[in-house]
């Protein structure tokens, strides 16, 4: 008979831990019934940890038990998790790393965990991975929401002919330099008009008051990293009753960016209120939450909601600007939010469900997935799967983290992968190379169950961030 193996990816799946216990438990089994099926091996490390005190006293089991029983508290004890984690469910497990596997599974262990899914464009984050779905009981989770507060997709349909894309290319590529800033710090000299500015929580809350002013002058802006505004082709095969465009080929204008500053100091204040209040091991601590029902959680909500509404306002400025410029109104515009959380039911009981780099794809929900600047993105309507918890991936997912790309992706390489898309990219650099990326069409493929794809977006004029860190330099940065 051969050796018995059993490896800890296994045992994290049946439920057990991260943690001492793993080892334990496959030194145990495999000293000492390394002459029984792997299955009848399963079988028994499934009930001692369903039951481990029912084996505390077994002269072999007793060890693993010992691993899996409560420890006794001590004095300033940390929160302790579940042992075994809600279930959740996985989509397109094969492309998605190990670390963002485990930290779904520490996130299914919190006391307030409801419900969870991991898309299939996840990879490691902070907290809840990118990509990460956890619904929670009357809870709020900063860090499971993100930094980057009301991350979003939003996309304009024009009724142009695409040819003109080609035909009038620096005239596009103009609008998209005039319309916004990218960058980090980057703020307007004079700024936007918009509503959302004259919100009460921005003369009632202290945090928000102090960064009014920054916001006003970064309202319309775009930020860096993988953040865009791009031209490309909107191609409708049928009509959609939701959508409601008809079939055809349509310029679209696709931008894709968040709240700032503002999200950004939002999610760093509260999270460290959460992680004062709620003491978790080290490798849940990002997770630390905060409850509706107290003033911290009160406060963290409406600002939530006020940065959610900033970015759709940075996003409207653009998409106006822009349209006023070509002199059309656009048929529809799209959007969704990826980076937030919203109250929503759950087997009959109101939940708050946190979406990471996540879409929601309830029944008939609208929104952009897209792939990378030069991969298709897709216009998808959910279909209210429970299993994902109403959601879809929000792009490809990364495949490189950004230090990789940079050692590894060479300019021509990326030169001449933009020239066999035929797309011109102003600013934007190996970080951001399609190559980072996952395939977009192996990340669709792997949520059919999720959502309907109802239109399709082809990049042609991109525009990103043109840090010098990233770009190519001055004769090569814009292709």
């Amino acid at each position: 008979m051969s050796k018995l193996k059993i490896t800890g990816k296994e045992l994290r799946a049946t439920g057990y831990p991260q943690g001492p216990v793993i080892s334990v438990a496959m030194n145990v089994m495999q000293k000492h019934y390394k002459h029984h099926t792997k299955e009848k091996v399963m079988e028994i490390l499934k009930r001692v940890l369903e039951s481990p005190v029912q084996y505390k006293d077994d002269v072999v089991l007793a060890v693993i038990a010992e691993q899996l029983l409560p420890k006794a508290p001590k004095e300033d004890a940390t929160i302790s998790l579940n042992n075994q984690g809600i279930p959740f469910n996985v989509f397109g497990q094969e492309h998605i790393e190990e670390g963002a596997l485990h930290q779904m599974y520490v996130a299914a262990k919190l006391p307030v965990a409801v419900a969870g899914a991991l898309m299939p464009d996840a990879h490691s984050g902070y907290g809840l991975p990118i990509g990460g779905v956890l619904a929670t009981d009357n809870a709020v989770i900063p860090y499971g929401v993100g930094v980057d507060i009301g991350c979003r997709m939003c996309l304009s349909v024009f009724d142009i002919n695409p040819k003109e894309l080609t035909q009038r290319e620096t005239s596009f590529a103009r609008e998209l330099n005039e319309a916004t800033l990218f960058g980090s710090g980057a703020q307007f000299d004079r700024a936007s008009d918009h509503e959302v500015m004259e919100h009460a929580a921005f003369y009632e809350m202290p945090l928000l008051k102090s960064l009014h002013e920054r916001a006003w002058k970064q309202l319309g802006s775009s930020g860096s990293g993988n953040h865009f505004v791009e031209f490309g082709i909107v191609d409708i095969a049928e009509k959609d009753p939701v959508l409601g465009i008809e079939p055809g080929s349509y310029v679209g204008l696709l931008s894709h960016s968040g709240s700032r500053a503002l999200g950004a100091t939002i999610a760093n204040h509260y999270t460290k209120i959460a992680i004062s209040k709620r003491r978790l091991p080290q490798d849940a601590k990002n997770l630390a939450w905060l409850n509706m029902d107290e003033e911290a959680g009160i406060e963290y909500w409406i600002a939530m909601n006020l940065a959610g509404d900033y970015a759709s306002a940075c996003h409207h400025i653009i998409h106006e600007k822009i349209s006023k410029q070509l002199g059309r109104k656009p048929l529809k515009r799209i959007e969704n939010h990826h980076n937030f959380a919203w109250k929503e039911q759950w087997e009959g009981k109101e939940v708050i469900v946190h979406r990471k780099g996540a879409t929601p794809a309830g029944k008939d929900v609208l929104g952009i997935i897209p792939g990378s600047m030069t991969a298709d993105g897709y216009i998808v309507k959910g279909k209210g799967e429970p299993a994902a918890v109403n959601s879809a991936s929000h792009g490809a997912g990364r495949l490189m983290s950004r230090t990789r790309a940079m050692q590894s992706i060479t300019e021509n390489a990326l030169k001449q992968e933009l020239k066999k898309h035929s797309v011109k990219l102003i600013g934007g650099g190996l970080d951001e190379a399609p190559f980072a990326y996952k395939d977009i069409h192996v990340v669709m493929q792997s949520q059919r169950q999720l959502v309907d794809v109802v239109g399709r977006f082809t990049p042609r004029i991109v525009k990103m961030d043109g840090a010098k860190h990233k770009t190519w330099g001055k004769k090569t940065r814009e292709m």
